[in-house]
């Protein structure tokens, strides 16, 4: 932003060359900026020649610059009147509404000036000010490089045009013209070599592109003092941190930290302090982060920074209703930062507060137009709540030459944020090769997902399923209804009830069991990277047997980017009756493995997952056996509203047919947004 008091200096050499020595001492501390000082002099002054129009424009300027704009305007308006057409008075007049930020007041005023006088230093640079705060870069632009002919090399307009590039950079920036961006942040070093605001924007432009070498070597340029290279280790810190090297982060961090308590620099400690919490937060040390903050608390109270580092360290550790607070503190005292609003509807979003997250992400680019990052979270918000179609084809075959064919089609509409419907077709078509035994199962079924609290939500799915075998058929109802709820800090439970038709091959769709489960899923978190996973069911069938089912999986997260996991499975199957000739059924059945599981992006459209698990199986009182199983897949998103996933897996652990059973799945997955926004996004986004 432009300094105002120093872009048009009231014509001072022109004052100075008609001055009178007792006016000296006001001129002097008018251009030291003692403005004050310099309204108490001429105040005086004027008490003994109240008639002076020096004194009385040199009065105004001091009045304005000391804090009352309003009331200097006032006093060139009166001059005006006494003295109209007086181009001193009217310049100051006008530059009067630049002290009270009244741009486009002032827009036309000056353009009236610079009509009048074209040539006039003061009038032109005051006229590329003002368009300069009005945003309007381009046109002011040209009339700084006017007054710059007027005036060549002078430094207030070279100056000016410096924050005009500035300016002008940052709306390129916020454009996502990066490169354009980046060519006007370059052009200030022309006049200004090493700039430090040049520097310092044109490394944020760095880390916004994910240009993390780049962003380092303007960090490292910036270090030219001693306080400057704690800035500079604090950005490069930042810049490890979204290069996905945390580690390093930390250290450059720590090193900054050692550096601003030897040197003592009240608001250099501040940010490096800022910045280390920071990446022991990114570290996962959230003890340590912790106790940083509650000694910090003892030296600093209602400071902003403070509240944004506990509110970050809430939404880490899965405490997102503390960072609301924390955030809303930020926004009592100001309601004009973006950590703060963009900071709260992140926190909403993750207490799943839908609606109060979308109104902070709206207010935040009502103070921060078109601001990149709030823009990406209203994307993010409208793709979980956009109607979507679902397609998903899979081939199936296994060592009991069985064969499969299905396809699963799946409409999804959400009416609100908290009320979504959905509509599902599902056909599955089966043969045996040996014994000619060929089926199909067509399912139709409707249903809907009702969030009744913040992470509660109801989900029920109700249809009918008509079961073909050779010229017979019978139709079964079917139903899915579950409980999702998250009673307690970083854990989730699931709670159900599904009634099936066994449907894995022909010879069992023709038997017609029908199978009732109730069960629950159970998966506890921590902030340290261990988590487990419990599934039980409990399924009574048709055929009056009983099945019990425990699947159990301690797990440890080993890597964030890529995302690997490890970890070790138990499984344990037990069946009231035993009928193996019509399929597997062990009184009892236990599997361990270990397995790995890892994520990544090959691109930003691009991702890819693998996963294997091996380990032994004992069926009964049998000798145990090695089992393996794996899957790969890759999903690509072609454009913002269509992505498509390709998948195999293999399984050798034993399921409805028998122990030493090999299964492979080949499939593809289909997504598509049918709408560009959520049916109710022009109602949330008033």
């Amino acid at each position: 932003m432009l300094k105002l008091n120093t872009l048009c200096l009231f014509l001072l050499l022109s004052f100075y060359g008609m001055a009178q020595s007792p006016l000296q001492p006001g001129f002097t501390l008018l251009e030291k900026g003692d403005f004050e000082q310099a309204e108490t002099f001429f105040e005086g002054y004027l008490a003994d020649d109240p008639k002076n129009k020096t004194a009385l424009i040199c009065y105004g300027r001091a009045v304005g610059l000391s804090g009352e704009p309003e009331k200097a305007t006032g006093m060139f308006s009166s001059l005006l009147e006494e003295y109209p057409g007086d181009f001193e008075i009217q310049i100051n007049y006008n530059e009067s509404f630049l002290w009270d930020k009244k741009f486009q007041e002032a827009e036309p005023l000056y353009a009236q000036l610079v009509k009048e006088y074209p040539e006039n230093f003061g009038a032109v640079l005051g006229y590329a000010n003002t368009l300069s705060n009005l945003k309007k870069y381009e046109k002011a632009l040209e009339w700084v490089e006017r007054a710059l002919i007027i005036q060549p090399g002078n430094l207030s307009a070279k100056t000016s045009r410096k924050y005009m590039r500035l300016g002008y950079a940052n709306a390129y920036v916020n454009a996502q013209n990066y490169k354009k961006g980046e060519t006007l942040l370059k052009e200030i070093f022309i006049d200004f070599p090493e700039d430090r605001d040049a520097l310092l924007n044109l490394a944020n432009l760095y880390l916004i592109t994910k240009e993390v070498d780049d962003a380092k070597a303007i960090y490292k340029r910036l270090a030219t003092s001693e306080k400057d290279s704690i800035t500079s280790l604090n950005g490069i810190a930042l810049a490890e941190h979204i290069g996905e090297n945390d580690k390093q982060a930390l250290i450059v961090a720590t090193s900054a930290k050692e550096k601003a308590d030897a040197l003592g620099d009240a608001t250099i400690k501040e940010q490096t302090y800022d910045r280390y919490v920071q990446a022991l937060i990114w570290n996962r040390k959230y003890i340590k982060a912790k106790t940083e903050i509650a000694e910090l608390e003892t030296q600093y109270t209602n400071q902003n920074w403070l509240y944004a580092l506990k509110a970050m360290l809430g939404l880490y550790t899965g405490s997102p209703k503390k960072s609301v607070v924390n955030y809303d503190a930020i926004l009592k005292n100001d309601s004009a930062s973006f950590d703060g609003n963009l900071g709260k509807a992140n926190a909403l979003f993750a207490a799943d507060r839908i609606v109060p997250a979308y109104n902070a992400a709206f207010g935040t680019l009502k103070v921060f137009k078109d601001q990149k990052d709030a823009i990406s979270f209203i994307d993010k918000l409208n793709v979980s709540f956009t109607p979507t179609l679902d397609e998903h084809l899979a081939y199936t075959f296994d060592n009991g030459n069985n064969v499969a064919f299905s396809t699963n089609t799946t409409a999804t509409v959400p009416l609100s944020t908290k009320f979504s419907t959905n509509l599902a077709y599902y056909y599955r078509t089966t043969e045996n090769t040996i014994t000619d035994n060929k089926a199909s199962s067509h399912v139709l079924s409707a249903g809907f997902d009702y969030k009744f609290l913040p992470k509660t939500t109801f989900k029920a799915v109700v249809g009918l399923n008509k079961s073909s075998f050779g010229a017979e058929s019978y139709t079964q109802p079917v139903i899915d209804t579950k409980l999702l709820l998250q009673p307690f800090k970083l854990q989730n439970l699931e709670l159900g009830y599904k009634r099936e038709i066994q449907s894995f091959n022909a010879d069992l769709i023709e038997r017609e069991i029908i199978m009732n489960n109730f069960g629950f899923n159970y998966n506890l978190g921590t902030n340290f990277n261990l988590g487990w996973y419990t599934q039980a069911i409990h399924t009574t069938q048709s055929d009056n047997n009983t099945r019990n089912l425990l699947f159990t999986s301690l797990y440890y997260n080993l890597m964030r980017k890529p995302a690997l996991k490890v970890g070790l499975n138990y499984q344990y199957l037990s069946f009231a009756e035993q009928v193996p000739t019509i399929y597997f059924s062990p009184e009892k059945y236990q599997a361990v493995e270990i397995f790995a599981d890892l994520r990544g992006d090959f691109s930003k459209n691009t991702q890819y997952m693998m996963s294997a698990a091996t380990g032994l199986q004992q069926v009964e009182d049998d000798p145990n056996t090695v089992i393996f199983r794996a899957e790969t897949g890759i999903t690509h998103k072609f454009s913002k509203r269509f992505s498509g996933n390709l998948y195999g897996k293999y399984s050798n652990i034993a399921s409805a047919t028998a122990a030493g059973f090999e299964y492979t799945e080949i499939g593809l997955k289909l997504k598509w947004l049918i709408t560009k926004k959520p049916l109710f996004y022009k109602k949330i986004a008033k």
